[in-house]
């Protein structure tokens, strides 16, 4: 099962997964976490690592991601969840974190119940909807990518 916490596509990944028919056989759930409230609230980002390191940092985008897989699919093994957190702009960036900046998390419940979570950064040029759509591929080649190590 899949699930997914958004912020900076706003829920274009779910979107993006649903248009392929059956996918109701293999997509649990899709969060917008757009907020850092509803980051908390709805996938238990702890408050003090958003004030500590930013919305759009490693530990939020990996604690989104574990977030997502906790709640998906009554646990199931095997339960694939993606986050997503950045900076599309055209404002919002600083020095340390220009626009572009996007932090990935990956999520994926073992067979011992254990969620094993992996993360990275990229950094993408151009517009907003640029930076969407480049998040959006990078967060499906991330997820197609893992899910062949696990076969």
């Amino acid at each position: 099962m899949l699930a997914t916490a958004e912020s900076c596509t706003g829920g274009m990944i779910i979107s993006r997964l649903t248009d392929i028919a059956g996918s109701s056989d293999v997509i649990d759930r899709g969060f917008i976490t757009y907020s850092n409230a509803a980051k908390s609230e709805l996938l238990g980002v702890p408050d003090d690592i958003i004030m500590q390191f930013g919305a759009v940092s490693q530990p939020v985008a990996e604690a989104m991601a574990r977030g997502a897989c906790a709640s998906s699919a009554s646990g199931a093994n095997g339960t694939l969840a993606v986050s997503v957190t950045g900076i599309a702009g055209p404002s919002g960036g600083s020095r340390e974190k220009p626009v572009g900046t996007v932090w990935f998390g990956l999520a994926m419940r073992k067979g011992d119940g254990d969620i094993q979570v992996t993360s990275w950064r990229l950094v993408f040029q151009g517009n907003r909807q640029a930076v969407r759509l480049a998040t959006v591929e990078a967060a499906l080649s991330g997820m197609e990518s893992l899910l062949k190590e696990q076969m």
